[in-house]
């Protein structure tokens, strides 16, 4: 008998993860005292998809900030030749198709995606949101490790559903497999 992982029967665990990810940022959020909604509805969306979260107050030139988070694998065939030549190749692909998806918050808020990859790179974009988000938790609590904090947090999350989705991997092996 194998033992699942939470959120390992959905796609080797890739909503669970997409979705403590998005919480992860949402938290973050909160700790800096920035009230924010995941996954508003009414966003200049006419096709029914929305990202993963805004913030309720602006965050930058006058403007709320809205999110989308992913994860992409780095090993996989479809970015391993880039992945291979440039680090975070396969998230800044991400984030550029996230970007293209929402481009019509562009004119009411700022986007940012948030695009990390299997192995830990992030996207520009995403890194100097995070690291803004971190100096805001700080100035909010006080603690200077807060930025280090919250990548550590993030970090973990990651290598976490990596286990998740090797864990699943196994779970489909028979006996009969083994021979």
């Amino acid at each position: 008998m194998v033992c699942r992982a939470e959120g390992a029967t959905d796609a080797n665990g890739r909503s669970a993860r997409h979705h403590n990810l998005n919480d992860l940022v949402w938290r973050a959020m909160a700790k800096a005292d920035i009230p924010a909604l995941k996954e508003p509805s009414d966003l200049l969306r006419t096709d029914g998809k929305r990202p993963d979260g805004v913030t309720l107050l602006p965050w930058k030139q006058g403007k709320c900030v809205t999110w989308d988070v992913t994860v992409s694998d780095t090993l996989a065939q479809s970015y391993v030749h880039e992945t291979s030549l440039t680090p975070g190749a396969a998230a800044e692909a991400a984030a550029e198709r996230k970007t293209n998806k929402y481009t019509s918050l562009a004119q009411a808020y700022l986007f940012v995606p948030v695009a990390a990859e299997t192995l830990g790179a992030i996207n520009k974009d995403g890194m100097d949101f995070l690291s803004d988000l971190g100096r805001r938790i700080t100035q909010s609590t006080d603690d200077h490790r807060e930025s280090a904090f919250l990548f550590q947090r993030l970090s973990m999350l990651i290598q976490r559903y990596n286990a998740v989705a090797v864990l699943a991997a196994f779970a489909h092996t028979t006996p009969e497999d083994e021979m």
